[in-house]
């Protein structure tokens, strides 16, 4: 069995379409808000804020609809179709209020474009497991990864080259870029990739790997309880990484004296390496088992966080420590939406989608929180022992899951095992 890598690149058209926009949208919208509209810092912080927060209840919503949603062009296709329409006009809106100077109109757009892209991001992820066998997802995550790399560096490349100078430059055509992008993705993807057919084959072709019945009410015990670690693991994890995200900027400047925006190399090898690292880290884990890879990886990022801690100054040998994190965030973000879609059926696939996000979401809105009050109120030196607590507690939790892994499939003959492109 071997992963469809063309269908699989297709199918990633939607999520290059939604990474560019968030790229997008995490850079500039802020600036807007403060050099047009002269929103201070916290009022800032709060609106930027609101996508992290509409995801906890937009995204379970939408992926459990997808789910019981029945067209001729299928479950997933009509929410992908219609949020990538709704964004791309309110993207397009959220312009002329900048240009107008209309701080209600702005908000009023935001408001509607984060509801268009909340409406089909669970979707659009859930058709990669839809239309993937389940011992190959791992490797379909990581091209999936690879694709949303690629939509976040033409938003930085369409940043460089269309925003102009001065304090309140003209966006319209950054934004319209973003959203032609969006709109060629999407029809690429619809014309290319029949999802009520192979649906239907899928459908004929997937054995089911636990007992289930749909709702999570009804899962077994034991693999309710290894879903629940999943989800709390992918919680911790995400709130000692996205800590470290965050506040890296201020830490570096703060801490170690890198000004002109120095700090960005760090980050920048970092992904470089994760970029580097999905393909790879697919086919490591269809070898190893996921749960045995994300661990590698838990392990890796406290050891580098722990390490980092010690610094009191920036050293080039730095890079090295974020080249691994950037690895080894690979490793657990490849296999750890595999690992929760693996205990669904193929009919509540947008449901645990849904699952997945409100647990990320949830931690992205709670450490800058939490991390931040640490920082202002005790020292800086906080941010890598506070990252370090919380992998290590990732580690725990996933040592406790006991469903959800790819086992290597037996080869038929020894020959078999001879065969690179597995």
């Amino acid at each position: 069995m071997k992963l469809n890598y063309k269908r699989t690149v297709l199918i990633g058209m939607a999520f290059l379409s939604i990474c560019a926009f968030w790229q997008m949208y995490d850079n500039i919208i802020p600036l807007i808000l403060k050099n047009t509209f002269h929103l201070g810092e916290t009022v800032t912080g709060a609106i930027m804020a609101a996508d992290n927060v509409l995801a906890l209840f937009l995204l379970p919503l939408f992926g459990s609809l997808s789910d019981q949603t029945s067209t001729r062009i299928g479950r997933r296709m009509p929410f992908i179709l219609a949020g990538t329409g709704f964004a791309f006009v309110f993207l397009l809106l959220l312009s002329a209020a900048d240009q107008k100077k209309s701080l209600v109109l702005f908000i009023i757009a935001l408001f509607l474009v984060l509801i268009s892209m909340g409406l089909y991001r669970s979707p659009a992820v859930a058709l990669m497991p839809d239309l993937t066998p389940k011992p190959l997802r791992s490797k379909g995550n990581a091209v999936i990864n690879l694709m949303g790399a690629v939509g976040g560096v033409y938003a930085l490349i369409m940043i460089k080259l269309l925003v102009g100078s001065g304090v309140t430059p003209d966006y319209f055509p950054l934004f319209l870029s973003i959203g032609l992008l969006m709109l060629l993705c999407v029809a690429l993807l619809f014309f290319t990739v029949p999802e009520k057919k192979l649906s239907s084959q899928m459908a004929v072709e997937d054995v089911p790997t636990e007992k289930k019945t749909g709702s999570t009410s009804e899962l077994p015990k034991e693999v309710k309880r290894s879903l629940l670690f999943i989800l709390l693991s992918v919680a911790l994890w995400y709130i000692a990484y996205n800590a470290v995200t965050t506040a890296f900027s201020r830490y570096a400047t703060h801490m170690w004296g890198l000004e002109n925006g120095g700090y960005a190399n760090c980050l920048m090898v970092a992904t470089v390496a994760a970029i580097v690292s999905y393909i790879p880290i697919g086919s490591l884990s269809s070898r190893i088992g996921r749960k045995r890879t994300i661990l590698i990886g838990v392990a890796l990022l406290t050891f580098c966080y722990l390490c980092a801690s010690f610094y009191t100054s920036y050293h080039a040998s730095m890079n090295l420590f974020f080249g691994i994190i950037g690895f080894a965030w690979a490793a657990i973000n490849v296999n750890s939406f595999p690992m929760v879609v693996e205990i669904s059926a193929n009919s509540d696939v947008g449901k645990y989608t849904g699952y997945y996000y409100t647990f990320s979401m949830a931690a992205q809105v709670i450490t800058p929180i939490l991390s931040g009050f640490l920082l202002e109120h005790i020292s800086y030196r906080t941010l890598f022992p506070y990252a370090v607590v919380f992998s290590v507690l990732a580690f725990c939790t996933m040592l406790r899951v006991k469903h959800g892994d790819s086992r290597p499939e037996k080869k038929t003959s020894m020959l078999e095992n001879f065969d690179v492109d597995d």
